[in-house]
C-alpha cells in the first residue's frame, strides 16, 4: 500500500462504496471489499494526518 497515492486510494474506496450501494457485490465478495475499504480508510486517514502535520510545520516556520 506504500506505493498507493491518496487519490488512487480514494478512487478505489469510492468504487467499493458504489458497488456496495448498488448491490453489485455478491455475499462472497462483500467481506473482502469491506476489509479492503477499511484498509483504504486507514491509509487515507494517516495520509491526511501526515499532510496536516507537514503543513502546520511549514506554516509555523514562516510565522
Amino acid at each position: 500500500m506504500e506505493k498507493l497515492s491518496y487519490t488512487e486510494a480514494k478512487k478505489e474506496l469510492t468504487a467499493i462504496v458504489t458497488a456496495i450501494e448498488t448491490g453489485e457485490l455478491d455475499v462472497d465478495a462483500l467481506t473482502e471489499k469491506v476489509k479492503r475499504a477499511s484498509e483504504l480508510i486507514l491509509f487515507c486517514r494517516e495520509k491526511l494526518t501526515h499532510t496536516d502535520q507537514e503543513l502546520q510545520k511549514i506554516l509555523d516556520d514562516i510565522a
